[in-house]
């Protein structure tokens, strides 16, 4: 039967090149085969091959059976015994057996010690064993012959014999408690533990389950009674005289009343085991109470009472028997007594003697076949293959090879290769062989019909290095041979074997042969075939394949090796193929993980590539060029650079402060890219803030990212840094990060406060509580309780932890309002309450799983148990770049620790501007630091868990905004402008920072004439607020001056702006006049120009603009009007001075009490002599507001005024005296002041500050007087003082009134006192225009009034104190009458009763009559 099955194997397919065996045809087609076998075939072979005197009825060939029915097995043996070693094959006829030892064939006619006995087995008696002659310990191997037939081998069998009994360990002397657990050693050679057994007292030792031998020859005896104490010790009897170990005893103690620790006496190890052996981990261990012993494999808990291949050996040792590959895996053995429980873990190894997965079949073939013998095979480790032919092993060559790993391919049969082939596998554990057999076939003979002759023409159509085509024409019998198929034979010159290659299909006349040798003659003969048989064979065409190009191979031994942290040296060979010389290499390499291939250059045999990235791999390939080309490039080989010490810090450095003794302190790894090696450690270097140089060092090995600092000192700040460490030393450190610890630890004197926040997520059964803890760390938190109900929070109460975030309250009503509460509370109590209310979703409501997609097609449904969001995200905000963001998971056990794979995304962005992406981090902790923030900013926060392929959506969102930081850039686009009209005051205007970090609070102007003078040297002109523009006065016409801008924050300043120049312009006409009165011709301190066009000027102003010449028409007016007020003026100095006269001692008494310094800075001698008249601000270029000390507004308006301190300052117009005037002029700048004018002469050195309060509301009547140490009330005789300043009160109301219609229009008003004309004191007062005035859009400068209707007709009063020469004056009213006339200032002199002693009077009288002499000069001029 079997031969009918091999006997199809003949069948040749018409579209089939080669004959290829089919499957077994059933046993009825056997005779339709046969006759086949004599027919005439498409295939070559079948055209070769012949049945024996098939006509003759001679029968096909058949398999012979022929195979092992015993193979010998490894044996252990000891000296002196006997072996034998089984054997036995079967085959008709019966086999010749033989026996090889390590590949040679044993003669044993000749060998007294060795014989074969009947069955085929090896018998060896007496085994010799020494030191230095072991002639039976070996491989051996049972080889079977058939003559004529074949030959088979059996598998190899090792015989081992055990060697002299040595002891590695003996048992020692040791005491057990009662019911506890012993073990005793005794360890000797592997080979002879079967041969070990125990004696107590002298007497065999009987085993049982409480007693028991280990594998390793170790005693164990559990449960000990005291008939276990005695003298033990182990006997190995391995055929010679018995080895005793030494004695030990055992003593049995009474257990102790206290417990006592568990202790492993015997600890299980890892072990490799092969299929179907027995695998034995030892675990013992002893304790009070006696401990309950218990295994695990992996995650799973080992059931040793139902199974039957685990059995818990006495004192809890773990035997399986029968080992599968299943059973390897991590075995963990755990004991407990109640009190502790120890455990201890040992792995399992499982290997697997070969096996076939398919076993070679037997084959018919004919003569100049190809065949192939297939052998699948299987094992742990991987097997190795052999093919053996007749006993001897087949080395690969041209015409036979291994193909597709395992299988046995052999081209162009002959007749000598029939025989028995056997695939054989072998591991370090075993190995097997399967056997088939070959057998060729004679070719049928032809039947009766004409055969076709021989094809014509021949040729080679087509002749490459590996492959030639042929062609050819249909033989002369047959001119049409649309029924012919062909065959080509050909065989390599002087080679015997012919192989054959058959045309695809009836009718074609060419054929391409594959596979050839470059540059090698080949011998090609074709043969026809027709429906009868073979015909003639065409005459041998010989064809030279093509010479290939040669092409260099590749480079041998190329290696590769690190030579530094950046650099790796490649050497290779020269290659031992290819004709011509080499040129050069070409050397790739590529960092591992990228796809980008880099190439070098190379003219020798070895490079040295630098500039690498540190502990990084890299792949190299060589590839060689001649004068054809590149040739074959190498296998790559890869190499990782060497390491080096990090070359960042670590990152994420936080600190948190536990208690008032310690700090936790968290950090991440440097990234991959700059950790240049494995992380082994980290330096922890710590010190006190107040002490530098003492600084504290910590290690901290491992991959540990956190680390606890201990014994701190209370209430103390301390500086940490880390550091990363690899095997190459330490890397760079992060910056210092401070932190104090708690002067006293958390309180619990009194109870927690209220819990910061409550959320609530309701389900339809449940609803999801999260919160976050109580914003008052301080206090001690021992947990929270949790109440909820039906419309009241008391039906039912949880209590949680307090590291616990979240709750979920199970098993509630759908459609329910539930009123839910939280209390933190601790040892003292409940704090207070924070309540919330929910009502469960409906049975309906399908939202409830957040994450589905309803109706959404093509889109997968979600996993329907989504993660839940994280709950409770804070952020605490570290510095101005830096904030830590917090949360809890609900989806984690209670103790919020990560067990599984999961991870978290963090999520920020920030509002500015309103396109700004979210950037993302993840971390595997529930915390994660945000650097890289900007100072002064608002970012929101939000979080997601993922794991696997489930994530969350996002948390609710945190917000928190860094700290500030001082301003980072200077203000920008710094221009200076000079004002419209007036050439000594210049604007500057300025642009913000555009690194301000933080809320700009003003600013501060520098300049100065020289560009290179320190910067202490340099005027300074502060800004207060955000304002972006300031104007500086009374700068020095035709002058460079250089100015610098500094921006200030909460923080601090920030960096100057480049300096700026501007150059004053030159001076006009009007600017040549003295003290400067071209600035402010238009009036004692009012800015008629900058009223707008659209002002009317007042009677007594017919000025130019500021620093503009006049007109002829305007000029002379002037002078008449200066003329008039002159004499006017004269008239009234006469008419007071009438009055002065007249006055009392008394009145001068008061008066002086009334006239002596508000501020103190002058004294007198107890008269008034000293009292000079009143100079009418005659040449006065600013006016002093003196500080009242009550106000009558409870919130005035503070105001700086620069105001010179006395009337020194008013002198006659005389360019003599003009730089004394600016010598003893004072200025001031307001420091805080909305006012922005100022000057650059006089402006070092201190300067007091005037301030002057404003009410915010106008009074309704005019105020006379106000509250004051050095004024009079208004009822009681009024002093020369207050008299004499009605006048002046008068010319100052005319100055306010121009001032509030300059600058009504803004929100604080504001008042430029500045030098006006000579005689401008004297001017009648202003008349307001009768409807609202269009104001210049002025710079802000110094605020003065607030602003008032201009309709109302009794004005806000404020109180100026006016300085004159060596004197003060008390504060005065100043009256704005709605429209004053001449007859009013005469009627307001009349009413006056004050008076001047006649030495005083004389002095004055000498004053005015100097005036009048500037005066006519003025006119003159």
């Amino acid at each position: 039967m079997a031969a009918e099955r091999e006997a199809g194997r003949l069948l040749c397919t018409s579209s089939s090149r080669r004959c290829c065996p089919p499957p077994p045809p059933p046993p009825l087609l056997l005779l339709l085969l046969l006759l086949l076998l004599g027919h005439p075939a498409s295939g070559a072979a079948a055209a070769k091959s012949s049945s024996p005197s098939q006509s003759a009825g001679a029968s096909v060939r058949t398999f012979t059976p022929f195979y092992f029915l015993v193979e010998p097995v490894d044996t252990l043996s000891v000296r002196g015994a006997s072996v034998i070693l089984n054997c036995s094959a079967y085959s008709e006829p019966s086999p010749n057996i033989e026996w090889k030892k390590d590949g040679t064939f044993l003669n044993l006619v000749s060998d007294d010690r060795r014989q074969l006995l009947p069955d085929g087995s090896l018998f060896i008696s007496n085994v010799v064993h020494s030191k230095h002659n072991k002639p039976d310990e070996g491989f051996y191997q049972c080889v079977a012959t058939v003559d004529n037939l074949g030959t088979i081998v059996s598998r190899t069998a090792k015989l081992t014999v055990a060697g002299l009994p040595r002891f590695t360990s003996q048992p020692e002397p040791s005491s057990v408690y009662v019911g506890n657990s012993a073990s005793l050693n005794c360890e000797v050679n592997a080979d002879l533990v079967p041969f070990v057994r125990w004696e107590q007292n002298r007497q065999p030792l009987l085993l049982d389950d409480r007693i028991v031998k280990l594998p390793s020859g170790t005693l164990v005896i559990s449960n000990a009674t005291e008939g276990d104490g005695g003298l033990y010790r182990c006997i190995v009897e391995s055929g010679g005289p018995p080895k005793f170990s030494d004695e030990a005893e055992l003593k049995v103690l009474q257990g102790p009343e206290e417990t006592v620790d568990l202790v492993f006496l015997m600890r299980p190890s890892s072990m490799m085991r092969v299929t179907g052996q027995s695998a034995v981990f030892p675990c013992v261990v002893s304790g009070l109470p006696a401990p309950v012993i218990r295994w695990m494999k992996n995650d799973d808990v080992l059931d040793t009472e139902s199974s039957e291949r685990l059995v818990l050996l006495a004192g809890g040792s773990l035997e399986i028997s029968d080992v599968t590959e299943d059973d390897a895996g991590t075995y963990f053995c755990i004991a407990d007594n109640g009190n502790k429980t120890v455990e201890a873990q040992a792995e399992l190894t499982v290997q697997v003697p070969p096996g076939f997965l398919k076993q070679p079949a037997n084959i018919y073939a004919h003569e100049s076949m190809d065949i192939v013998f297939e052998c699948e095979v299987t094992g742990k480790p991987t097997p190795t293959v052999k093919w053996v032919k007749n006993g001897d092993v087949v080395i690969p060559s041209d015409y036979f090879k291994i193909v597709k790993e395992h299988n046995l391919q052999v081209l162009g049969l002959v007749k000598s290769d029939e025989g028995f082939y056997q695939c054989i596998a072998e591991n370090d554990v075993g190995n097997a062989q399967a056997g088939a057999q070959l057998i060729i076939l004679e070719h049928a003979p032809a039947t009766t019909g004409p055969l076709p002759s021989a094809p014509r023409d021949v040729v080679a159509s087509l002749v490459s290095t590996r492959f030639i085509k042929l062609t050819w024409r249909t033989p002369a019998s047959d001119p049409h041979g649309d029924n012919l198929t062909y065959s080509v034979f050909y065989t390599k010159e002087g080679v015997a074997r012919e192989r054959v290659e058959n045309t695809s299909q009836p009718g074609e006349m060419q054929v391409t042969i594959q596979n050839l040798m470059p540059a090698t003659v080949y011998i090609f003969k074709v043969m026809a075939q027709n429906k009868h048989g073979s015909g003639e064979s065409s005459a041998p065409l010989r064809v030279e394949t093509q010479p290939e190009v040669q092409l260099p191979g590749p480079a041998p031994n190329i290696r590769a090796y690190a030579t530094s942290p950046t650099s790796i040296t490649v050497t290779w060979e020269t290659p031992l193929s290819g004709n011509g010389e080499i040129q050069n290499y070409k050397l790739y390499y590529m960092e591992k993980g990228t796809d980008k291939e880099q190439d070098i250059d190379v003219s020798s045999l070895s490079y040295t590539i630098n500039g690498l990235k540190k502990y990084t791999e890299y792949s190299f390939r060589v590839v060689a060029y001649n004068k054809h080309g590149p040739g074959v490039s190498t296998q790559d080989v890869a190499v990782r650079t060497l390491s080096d010490v990090p070359s960042a810090a670590p990152q994420n450095l936080s600190l948190e402060v536990r208690n008032s003794k310690s700090i936790v302190i968290h950090w991440q790894p440097p990234s991959s890219t700059t950790q240049n090696g494995q992380i082994t450690g980290y330096k922890i270097r710590y010190r006190k803030a107040s002490r530098k140089s003492d600084v504290t060092e910590t290690l901290v090995t491992g991959t540990q990212l956190s680390q606890l600092i201990e014994g701190l000192d209370r209430g103390t700040e301390y500086n940490f840094r880390v550091a990363a460490l690899t095997v190459n030393g330490t890397g760079p450190a992060t910056d210092w990060l401070s932190a104090e610890t708690f002067e006293s630890d958390l309180d619990e004197t009194r109870v927690p406060e209220v819990p910061s926040s409550l959320h609530v997520r309701p389900l339809v059964t449940s609803i999801v509580v999260s919160w976050t803890p109580p914003e008052n760390q301080n206090i001690v938190v021992r947990g929270y309780a949790i109440g909820y109900g039906i419309g009241s929070p008391h039906a039912q109460t949880i209590k949680v932890d307090y590291k616990q975030r979240y709750y979920t309250i199970e098993n509630l009503d759908p459609s329910s309002h539930y009123v839910i509460t939280l209390k933190a509370f601790n040892n003292v109590g409940e704090g207070i309450p924070l309540y919330e209310s929910a009502v469960t979703r409906p049975h309906t409501d399908t939202s409830e799983v957040d994450l589905f997609v309803i109706n959404a097609p093509y889109t997968p449904v979600p996993d329907p148990t989504p993660m839940m969001p994280p709950v409770g995200v804070q952020a605490s905000i570290l510095s101005h770049d830096t904030i830590r963001i917090t949360w809890a998971d609900n989806s984690l056990p209670k103790h919020q620790k990560i067990t599984d794979s999961r991870y978290y995304t963090v999520r920020w962005k920030t509002n500015i501007p309103a396109n700004t992406k979210y950037k993302n981090a993840n971390a595997t902790t529930l915390s994660y630091l945000v650097t890289g923030l900007k100072p002064n900013t608002l970012y929101e926060f939000s979080v997601m868990v993922t794991k696997g392929r489930r994530s969350s959506t996002w948390s609710m969102t945190a917000h928190g905004a860094t700290f500030e930081l001082v301003p980072t850039s200077p203000p920008k686009d710094v221009t200076v402008v000079s004002k419209e009209g007036k050439p000594r005051t210049i604007i500057v205007n300025w642009q913000p920072p555009s690194e301000a970090n933080g809320k700009i609070t003003g600013y501060i102007i520098y300049y100065s004439t020289d560009v290179n003078a320190e910067i202490h040297d340099w005027v300074i002109e502060p800004v207060v607020g955000n304002r972006l523009t300031h104007q500086i006065q009374e700068l020095t016409l035709d002058t460079p001056y250089y100015f610098k801008i500094q921006a200030r924050n909460s923080k601090g300043m920030g960096p100057m702006s480049e300096a700026v120049q501007f150059r004053t312009p030159k001076a006009d006409s009007s600017d040549k006049m003295p003290n400067d009165q071209a600035l402010g011709s238009a009036g004692k301190g009012s800015r008629l120009p900058d009223l707008g066009s659209d002002y009317k000027p007042p009677m007594s102003g017919s000025n130019s603009p500021h620093g503009s010449p006049t007109s002829p028409l305007d000029s002379n007016m002037l002078l008449v009007i200066i003329v008039s007020v002159g004499v006017i003026t004269i008239v009234v100095v006469v008419v007071i001075a009438v009055f002065c006269t007249r006055r009392t001692t008394s009145h001068q008494k008061k008066k002086r009490a009334a006239c002596k310094s508000v501020n103190g800075s002058h004294k007198y001698k107890g008269n008034c002599k000293d009292v000079k008249p009143p100079d009418l601000w005659i040449h006065h270029e600013r006016l002093e507001l003196k500080p009242i000390d009550k106000s009558p507004d409870p919130n005035p308006v503070m105001t700086d005024t620069p105001i010179p301190r006395n009337s020194q300052d008013i002198t006659p117009v005389d360019n003599s005296m003009d730089s004394n005037i600016h010598q003893r002029r004072n200025s001031y700048r307001g420091h805080e002041s909305e006012d922005s004018m100022s000057t650059l002469a006089g402006r070092r050195g201190m300067r007091p500050k005037m301030m002057m309060p404003f009410d915010s509301q106008p009074p309704q009547q005019s105020v006379r007087n106000t509250p004051s140490t050095d004024t009079m009330p208004a009822s009681s005789s009024q002093t020369c003082c207050t008299d004499h300043q009605d006048p002046e009160g008068a010319t100052s109301s005319s100055y306010l009134a121009s001032s509030q219609e300059e600058d009504s229009g803004q929100s604080l008003p504001t008042a430029h006192v500045r030098p006006s004309h000579p005689l401008k004191s004297f001017a009648v007062p202003a008349i307001p225009p009768p409807g609202p005035p269009i104001y210049d859009p002025a710079l802000p400068s110094t605020p003065l009034l607030s602003q008032q209707a201009l309709n109302h007709h009794i004005h806000s009063v404020k109180t100026a104190s006016i300085g004159t020469l060596g004197r003060s004056r008390p504060p005065m009213p100043v009256v704005v009458p709605s429209a004053p006339e001449v007859q009013e200032t005469t009627r307001m002199l009349e009413d006056s009763e004050s008076s001047y002693e006649p030495d005083e009077l004389t002095k004055e009288m000498a004053h005015l009559e100097g005036l009048m002499k500037d005066l006519n000069a003025i006119t003159t001029a």
